[in-house]
Order: C-alpha cells, then structure tokens, then sequence
C-alpha cells in the first residue's frame, strides 16, 4: 500500500503566478440563511501545500464555509479565490483545483465501489484508461482492492469512509475539502485514512480539515483557524494559539480534604495565580519543574494530604475552550 511519488499531485507551480503565495484566500466572506447570519465577515489565507485546520462548535460556521469555497453555496458577500481563479467568475476552474469530502457519504449502495468511482471520476472528464489506472492505484491505497466488486451497500461505515474520500481524489485535485471525514468509524479505517492524509499532505496537497478531535488537529495541522458565531476568533500555528490569551500550564492537586485554615496556608506559600475548587488546588505556573517541588513541601508542611497530582498542559483543548467557553464536541 505505498503511494507513489505524484501520484495524486500534479506539478502545481506551472499553474501559478510567481507571485502568488497562497493557495486559497478568504476575504470577507458573509452569509446568511433568512435573518440568521451563518458568517460574519470571514477572512483567511491557506499556502500552497499547507494543512489548515478549521475548527469550531456545532453551528459556528465551519460547515458552510466548506460548502462555500466547494462552490456548494454562494455566500452573500465576500471573495474567494482558488489558485489563480476567482470563485465567483469561475466556478467551473474551482471545481477541477479541488476535491470534496463532506459529512456525508454521497455514494450509490446497489453499485459496487469500482462502479461508483467510474461515475464519480467520469465526471471530471478524465479519460476512461487514466480512470481505470487511477481507480486500481486508489483502491490499493485504500487497501479496498479486493472488495471492489462488492456493493456499497455491504461495507461497513468506515469502508464507506474510505471509499467516499477515494472518489475526491480521482481527478487528482491540488486542493483537497475534508469535512468531519473520520466521524463513527472503525480505527482501522481511521489509522488507514491517516496514513493516506500524511502521504498526501508530504506531496504537496493543500488539505483544509474540520473535525471534532483536537487531537487529530494536533497532529496534521500546520495552522489551524478557530470558528465561532460565524467570525474567525483566532488563527496561527499551535504554538502560537497556545501564547493567546496567556495561557499558563498548571498543576492539579488532590487533596483528602481542605479546611479553610489549610487552603489560607497554602495560598499564603503560592503568592502567584492559583484557585481551590472543593479539595482540588490549581496553581498556574510558567514552569513546572520548578514549582511543583516547591508545591508539594508546601502542602505538606500546611498540613494537606495530597491524594493526586496532575500536570495540566496547555494544548489544542484548554485554549479552545479559553477561546470560546465551549467544548469542541459542545
């Protein structure tokens, strides 16, 4: 199951002027469903082989922002361009730049899923011995080669998955829209979808992800945006969302139980920012090493039996959730 080298990504410099250095630009992008706005003026731009992640709660935008650049809706407002093309003076350019995978599954259960990547793939025109080829190096990848001939509808949820992304690839697009594309699968299929991401993403395909699981976006994304109530509330690198805001690491400790004779000592001791919720202490600190030798002597000599202790690191999660108020899957 290797993937050869350009199997999927054309030479994509010919195709842009050597000035241009995104991929994808946002600008403004307004969009409303009657009198409830769905986006507020979004704006971002994606490199040329970049993994940019866009993440936000249920009903913050993300959907309808894919669905916008996929030429799915026409927003209201707002530009957006795609390589040298503008999406509205030329959808049809757009359409062969890019690859979709939705939430949904769009496939056909009584054809097989040789037959469905046939349709899917005839219908960026490419000619039928490419499509042959490029159906078998697809299938391979996707380790499905040998249930081709069976129907859709006897595979599982995450072969479906599997398959559903195969037919976005077909017509080898440099852009790639993947949206919530591993929800409610098996993790074979999972782990199998990932390794194709990482090859894809190692060649050079621009791939635009929205998920629910922080920890996939840890892992494949270069930059990520956060999405809420329709307005792009931050952006960066992981590193840098996790410098927004101040956000400290901190140290959780457990106690037996607290008196406020107890909690006045210890917070006597700690001077920096900290806070007790029941018998649970949390002292943010800009170095843990440090500190957590000079917390646990403290304690003890408070007179606190400490029951557990948990280094709570700053990630993807608690800026979030700093972010927003919300958890991702809220």
């Amino acid at each position: 199951m290797e993937l050869l080298q350009g199997l999927f990504i054309p030479n994509i410099s010919p195709t842009l002027n050597d000035n241009i250095h995104f991929m994808i630009k946002v600008e403004n992008l307004k969009k409303s469903y009657g009198d409830v706005p769905a986006l507020n003026g979004v704006s971002f731009e994606i490199k040329e082989g970049e993994f940019f992640g866009l993440l936000g709660p249920n009903g913050a935008g993300k959907t309808t922002t894919i669905s916008i650049l996929s030429t799915i809706l026409e927003p209201n407002e707002g530009k957006v361009t795609i390589g040298t093309y503008d999406l509205k003076k030329d959808p049809g350019q757009c359409k062969r730049t890019i690859g979709v995978v939705t939430q949904e599954i769009a496939l056909y259960n009584k054809l097989s899923a040789y037959e469905n990547l046939m349709f899917w793939g005839s219908l960026y025109d490419v000619p039928a011995d490419d499509l042959k080829n490029r159906i078998a190096e697809t299938l391979q990848l996707f380790g499905l080669a040998d249930r081709q001939h069976d129907k859709i509808e006897t595979y599982s949820g995450g072969m479906k998955r599997r398959i559903n992304i195969a037919s976005a690839l077909l017509h080898r697009p440099k852009v790639l829209f993947m949206d919530e594309p591993t929800v409610g699968i098996d993790p074979q299929s999972r782990n199998l979808i990932f390794e194709v991401l990482e090859k894809l993403h190692k060649e050079g395909m621009t791939i635009v992800y929205t998920t629910h699981y922080m920890e996939e976006a840890e892992r494949f994304c270069d930059r990520i945006a956060i999405i809420d109530k329709g307005t792009i509330i931050a952006q960066g690198t992981l590193n840098e969302l996790k410098n927004t805001g101040g956000l400290k690491e901190s140290i959780a400790v457990t106690f037996l139980n607290l008196t406020d004779l107890v909690k006045t000592k210890i917070g006597t001791f700690l001077g920096g920012e900290f806070k007790f919720e029941e018998n649970v202490l949390h002292s943010y600190t800009s170095n843990v090493k440090t500190d957590l030798s000079r917390l646990i002597i403290g304690c003890s000599e408070a007179g606190a039996d400490i029951v557990n202790i948990e280094i709570q690191k700053v990630n993807l999660e608690t800026v979030f959730l700093s972010l927003t108020g919300k958890q991702l899957r809220d």
